[in-house]
């Protein structure tokens, strides 16, 4: 017998989907999000739909009001430095526990570099880049650190999100995975380390253009609308 992959959950589903279309954009901060239409859209019941926006909701990602409904939250950029302090500490740290890259380590990372070279767009990359950054944490045997890491990051992950079309384009990221790559590949781990530190911590520099650029989408814009959710 093959063997296959378990599948998932109808609640492991909704908290997917609607987690990343809450990070892509497609519920824009404010929105108020419908059980009985996220239900349908996904062909699922509303029970796994409620336990999933629980869920998101521990991540800061959407508030849950009684009596009112489950609204989308903005941008916090406390919570974005925080997740980001988190991010970069688990990262090094297990950058710094790698040796340099066995030849099929190396080939596997240069794969992954090689598709993301492939993506036109934010939707294209956003999984080629967490494959990238858990694939690292796989070099030091911490691949499971990426479930604390991806709990932590959504404020993050939604500042990126929009910053890659604000500040840089897709290929400019692909290019600092190179760079960490390549330094791997040399043996030089202060070079690879300073490459990945960089490469973290430019999403400072996206959210003070994204935040002029866009102030809707961050804690402190006009209160939220009831309605249908508001898709981008």
């Amino acid at each position: 017998m093959s063997e296959t992959s378990p599948r998932p959950s109808a609640r492991a589903v909704a908290y997917g989907r609607i987690r990343d279309d809450i990070i892509g954009g497609r519920f824009a901060p404010g929105a108020l999000l419908s059980e009985n239409e996220l239900a349908a859209a996904l062909g699922i019941s509303r029970q796994p739909v409620r336990e999933a926006l629980l869920l998101i909701a521990q991540e800061g990602l959407v508030e849950v009001r009684p009596q009112s409904g489950t609204y989308v939250t903005h941008i916090d950029p406390d919570r974005v430095r925080e997740a980001q302090f988190i991010r970069e500490a688990i990262e090094l740290a297990s950058l710094a526990a790698c040796a340099a890259p066995a030849e099929e380590d190396e080939r596997m990372l240069r794969d992954v570099i090689a598709r993301q070279r492939t993506a036109s767009d934010r939707d294209a990359f956003y999984p080629l880049d967490e494959e990238f950054h858990r694939a690292l944490l796989g070099l030091a045997g911490h691949a499971n650190a990426w479930a604390a890491v991806s709990a932590a990051k959504g404020h993050l992950d939604r500042a990126r999100y929009v910053g890659m079309s604000a500040t840089r384009g897709v290929q400019d990221y692909v290019d600092d995975h190179e760079r960490v790559v390549d330094a791997l590949a040399a043996g030089d781990m202060d070079a690879a380390a300073d490459a990945l530190r960089e490469h973290l911590r430019f999403v400072f520099a996206d959210l003070e253009a994204v935040r002029e650029g866009h102030p809707e989408l961050f804690e402190g814009a006009p209160a939220p609308r009831t309605g249908r959710p508001s898709r981008r």
